[in-house]
């Protein structure tokens, strides 16, 4: 018997009995329950060969046969897509305790980073201690009013920028870069008291590179999510890639860490105000449940969260004010009502400037940062909407569809119209 013969036999056997396994595992899933509606399936696969690159639309698409509570089979996962506001309000509000689990992807468990991030871990006290961590050191009232000079330094920047290529040397804008390099500044400034890019050189567009690898690592559909034996073998390599990713953060943060340990030694070193100061401390203070290692998993979320849904967003909003002129004159009139020619917008005339908020909310309507919300689990069976949603069954929020729905917004749905 040659190789190929013996390979095409471990092949085939494998097949088979793949083939028994999801069967096996489907019977069990849906024995004597009421499933919510959905596309029929094939074996094996399920509706995988009805999902796009970009699982949102496919999803909003599939909606619009089967009703905003719908099952899917993505390979051997069940998998429920909610796809209404009313729906997803009782998913994640009324039965929120049960639907608090998280359906890890693949991608996440590179270098363990699921065990201690606050996105991927569920509601217990390690996870409770993280957010209570970020609520003191980053979103408190006090953090925020600190940083509000930082803030309107890094837009001044950014104007200034803008208005030296429009004057100067005629260069044209890549708004999506200097929007990332103002975001990339404020937050490695928040963290670190250092400027990570500037507006003329590429360290800026390196780390957008970055940033944006790690986020479409995370979120490239993988064969090993829908079919967990395939785990150890990583077919498409995106765990091992994902990994690399996170070790190239990891390896900043190590020398910004360690730079800034040395310099707390120095007892003639004025104390920064940041984040990092602020977590070493806290180290310091709780070392057994808040290491350097899960410091630097809280900052990789952080950081990469904190840059690309601040520069994807306003860049749409650009996108879709060139698009529509008569929007952007309405803008430009309600600011020279408001602010005259005082100069910058502060944060304090934000609550008198009702049709910019309007603009910013129209943004995240038709592009919202994650279209799909981050994985849910039931970790009961749940009874939603008249349908009962198995034990361990993954939920998926398509905010994208929300976004659309036409019993909502009518023919406008896919219109870019500010009203307010």
């Amino acid at each position: 018997m040659d190789i190929n013969t013996i390979l095409f036999s471990i092949a085939f056997y494998f097949l088979i009995w793949l083939c028994i396994y999801v069967l096996t595992s489907n019977l069990r899933s849906t024995k004597s329950v009421k499933l919510t509606p959905g596309p029929s399936q094939f074996p094996i696969i399920g509706n995988l060969h009805q999902i796009s690159k970009k699982p949102h639309q496919s999803f909003a698409k599939l909606s619009k046969l089967y009703g905003p509570l719908m099952s899917v089979r993505l390979g051997s996962k069940l998998t429920v897509v909610v796809s209404s506001a009313e729906i997803a309000r009782e998913v994640l509000q009324t039965h929120d305790q049960i639907c608090s689990a998280r359906s890890i992807p693949n991608a996440a468990q590179s270098l363990d980073h699921h065990k201690f991030s606050m996105v991927w871990l569920p509601a217990s006290i390690q996870w409770r201690n993280m957010r209570k961590i970020c609520r003191e050191k980053i979103f408190s009232t006090w953090r925020l009013d600190a940083n509000q000079v930082l803030r309107q330094e890094k837009l001044k920047e950014m104007r200034d920028y803008v208005n030296s290529c429009s004057s100067g040397s005629g260069k044209a804008v890549d708004i999506g870069e200097a929007v990332f390099t103002t975001s990339l500044n404020l937050v490695s400034r928040s963290f670190f008291s250092i400027d990570f890019a500037s507006y003329d050189t590429s360290s800026s567009l390196e780390l957008k590179e970055l940033v944006w690898s790690v986020m479409r690592s995370v979120g490239t559909p993988n064969l090993s999510d829908y079919f967990p034996l395939l785990r150890s073998a990583d077919p498409q390599g995106i765990r091992r890639n994902t990994k690399s990713l996170f070790q190239r953060f990891f390896d900043i943060f190590d020398g910004l860490i360690n730079e800034r340990i040395l310099v707390r030694g120095a007892a003639s070193e004025t104390k920064k105000i940041d984040l990092l100061e602020a977590l070493l401390d806290e180290n310091i203070k709780n070392e057994s449940e808040f290491s350097i290692n899960v410091l630097k998993h809280l900052l990789l979320d952080l950081f990469v969260a904190g840059i690309d849904t601040t520069s994807g967003t306003v860049e749409w909003a650009m996108a879709e004010l060139l698009c529509n002129p008569e929007t952007i004159e309405k803008a430009r009139e309600e600011l020279k009502r408001v602010i005259g020619g005082k100069g910058l917008v502060q944060e304090s005339d934000i609550s008198r400037l009702p049709y910019l908020q309007a603009i910013v909310k129209e943004t995240f309507r038709l592009h919202p940062t994650a279209p799909l919300l981050v994985p849910h689990k039931s970790s009961e069976d749940v009874e939603i909407n008249g349908y009962t949603i198995p034990k361990d069954t993954q939920i998926l929020v398509n905010v994208y569809a929300i976004g659309r729905d036409e019993r909502i917004w009518r023919t406008q749905c896919f219109t870019y119209i500010v009203v307010t």
